[in-house]
């Protein structure tokens, strides 16, 4: 990236240079290649997980299960963005923080690579923990590196960061996914590991062109704080080392112990931080008002999440038995269809960012819950669109790619219209006291979602085959009357918001 490094001719004194990165400070470049490098190694290790589960030369498990370990995985990793935070703001700071996210995503992909089914879990455990505590912490380091919220260049430069996400989202299954399925699932993971080495190195060696302010713990905890937390912790690490201890030893230990519980948590914990959110008595009646219209686009994200990331799992494991995987007579690699959602955002993002615009300046740009309701709607009708390649499947028939290409197309155009709006108006109604944690409960709409589908998914559980044309058109009915709802109550909603449009 070194050729895109010019003279700050226009604003000396950038925290950190007298270099720019396309005329924003130094660190961007940083945070732009340490996300990305992060982005490769997340997204390739999770196109290769699902396929690798039910692979005979993988863990040979049913669909069901994959699907189950899967979504429990995704859920762990936006649960633990609100831990990952408490843990930057209260003991080491967001720099010193994604150093050790980094460290411990580097090994949990290491702990992959190892032919071992035991290691494999550990390893899975890690990168969630290490994804938790790095994705709720490199985006506030971007923000310290302007000069507070009207700086002009703050939402441009969040852009070029969100294109780093996407463009290392859209290399890892092309690269690691090629390796994992063509050559070995361990080298894939591997691969990932190496991918992460490097951002970790790049962040380290650029870390002097950060602000300051990233090395800060905004509220410390007192010793009597870090001894209460302490205590707190090996207490509960040890009722679980002595509960499952007791399971193992006693011979009644399986995979669902570990799987079942994780589920629950991603159900309970968003009602539980909700609830006590809404019930805090400091609360102005303004702000507890928007907290209760929020519900309605919390819920509705869950729903829209609960579908959209079965693009990973459900949509993947057809893909590997039942679609043709192929263009003009080129086979490609099933983890390619994964690069088809960040290519599509790249291409699209900038498009209804213009659109909004170009309808503002007109008075005719949608409301916040004309946008969300039009979200899922779509992420509804792109199940529909489901039904077309299941129906050719049950045939006896192998589906061709394009009906998944068109499926994840619909699925892209839905999240463009939902997640970013969810970003903003998560900002915008959030309560004074909660301005930080409300991001963390956003995330938590994709804990929620995805809980629910392990739920359904697990065989000692829901049992649901998530791939039958009649639960994916009951889920696609779901998405599209949540949709059909949000628009029906929104004077309600509207009335809710207060001042929030």
């Amino acid at each position: 990236m070194a050729s895109s490094l010019t003279k700050d001719s226009v604003r000396p004194g950038t925290p950190g240079s007298e270099k720019t990165f396309f005329g924003h400070p130094r660190g961007l470049a940083t945070l732009f290649m340490t996300e990305m490098w992060e982005r490769f190694s997340y997204y390739g290790m999770r196109a290769l997980l699902p396929l690798y589960l039910v692979a005979p030369g993988g863990l040979h498990m049913n669909a069901g299960t994959a699907t189950a370990i899967y979504s429990v995985y995704v859920s762990l990793v936006y649960l633990l963005a609100l831990p990952g935070g408490w843990f930057a703001d209260r003991v080491l700071g967001p720099r010193k923080t994604v150093a050790v996210a980094g460290l411990v995503i580097m090994l949990g992909h290491l702990c992959l690579a190892l032919p071992a089914a035991a290691s494999f879990f550990v390893g899975l455990g890690l990168v969630a923990i290490g994804s938790g505590l790095l994705k709720a912490n490199i985006s506030t380091m971007v923000g310290h590196l302007y000069k507070g919220p009207d700086d002009p260049r703050r939402d441009a430069g969040f852009t070029l960061f969100y294109i780093g996400i996407n463009l290392g989202a859209f290399v890892a299954p092309l690269v690691i996914g090629t390796v994992g399925e063509n050559v070995n699932w361990h080298l894939g993971f591997a691969l990932a590991a190496l991918g992460m080495a490097l951002g970790l190195v790049q962040y380290l060696l650029g870390g002097r062109h950060l602000n300051p302010r990233s090395s800060e713990v905004p509220t410390p905890l007192s010793a009597e704080e870090k001894a209460a937390t302490l205590r707190k912790g090996l207490i509960w690490l040890a009722v679980a080392a002595v509960f499952y201890g007791a399971v193992s030893f006693s011979g009644h230990f399986t995979l669902n112990w570990a799987l079942i519980p994780l589920t629950l948590i991603g159900l309970i914990v968003p009602i539980l931080v909700i609830t006590r959110i809404l019930r805090d008595k400091d609360l102005e009646p303004a702000e507890r008002s928007k907290v209760s219209a929020y519900i309605w686009f919390f819920v509705a994200a869950a729903v829209f999440w609960m579908i959209y990331d079965q693009g990973g799992s459900t949509m993947s494991i057809f893909a590997s038995d039942s679609a043709k995987n192929s263009v003009l007579g080129w086979t490609f690699p099933v983890s390619w269809y994964q690069s088809v959602n960040p290519v599509m955002i790249m291409a699209l993002a900038p498009v209804f960012a213009w659109l909004w615009l170009w309808l503002n300046r007109r008075g005719k740009e949608p409301s916040t819950i004309v946008k969300f309701s039009s979200g899922l709607v779509l992420v509804g009708a792109s199940f529909f669109l489901f039904l077309a390649p299941l129906s050719i499947a049950e045939g006896g028939h192998k589906a061709a790619a394009l009906w998944l290409v068109a499926i994840y197309f619909v699925q892209t155009v839905g999240e463009l219209t939902l997640s970013p709006v969810g970003l903003s108006v998560t900002t915008k109604m959030a309560p004074k006291k909660y301005a930080s944690q409300m991001m963390g409960v956003w995330f938590l709409a994709v804990t929620a979602g995805d809980s629910i589908t392990a739920l359904l998914s697990n065989p000692a559980v829901g049992g649901v085959n998530l791939d039958r044309m009649g639960f994916v058109a009951l889920e696609a009915a779901l998405a599209v009357i949540a949709g059909f709802a949000v628009w029906m109550y929104r004077n309600k909603v509207k009335k809710l918001m207060g001042n929030v449009n």
